[in-house]
């Protein structure tokens, strides 16, 4: 029996709440879903956090999550992008009312926590084109995560996706458009990033 029979018959055995059949496609799938997280958010505890999430709603919505060859990962994968938009969401709401508190005094101790995430943020070009995937669509990411990211074929991607072959292509053209023109302005310093890709 291959891996994707494998998943297959623990996948039809989690719907009927078999949570150790669940738990092995858990097991099968963790690492590539915190390797999305990871590539989208940076921060291996927000990956973490994403990742549990993922499998969460991959419980609680077992009945409607796509099996594609045999596997559920191109579901997995497209509900990491849906977690992480979530997640960024939350810590812009979170920065916003710090931003709003009143500033500590000259006496307060200093706070390096900024310096050293600045420091491990230092990837310049990596951190530009995560800042250009998520300026991204969520239905591009997707496409881009399925198709380019993850290599699974057009065929799969359609079926994890629910839209024909010819909208994922085409999709998947439109994406990599969008996401080149986001990078090279985010990477061009002659170019104003208030005045980017639309």
């Amino acid at each position: 029996m291959g891996t994707e029979s494998h998943e297959a018959a623990d996948w039809a055995a989690a719907l009927t709440g078999d949570s150790a059949a669940f738990a092995r496609v858990f097991d099968r799938h963790r690492d590539r879903v915190f390797g999305q997280a990871l590539r989208l958010i940076r921060d291996p505890h927000d990956a973490e956090d994403a990742t549990a999430l993922v499998f969460l709603e991959a419980w609680r919505k077992r009945a409607s999550v796509r099996v594609v060859d045999g596997s559920v990962i191109g579901w997995l994968l497209v509900a990491t992008n849906h977690v992480v938009r979530n997640i960024a969401r939350s810590t812009r709401r979170y920065r916003a009312v710090l931003e709003r508190l009143p500033k500590p005094s000259i006496d307060d101790e200093p706070d390096f926590s900024d310096a050293v995430g600045t420091r491990i943020d230092q990837g310049a070009r990596d951190a530009k084109v995560r800042e250009a995937f998520s300026r991204l669509s969520e239905a591009d990411q997707n496409v881009i995560t399925l198709c380019v990211l993850e290599e699974l074929t057009t065929g799969q991607a359609s079926r994890v996706l629910g839209v024909p072959i010819g909208t994922v292509k085409s999709r998947l053209s439109r994406a990599k458009s969008r996401l080149a023109a986001h990078t090279s302005v985010l990477l061009d310093p002659s170019t104003s990033v208030t005045g980017g890709v639309k």
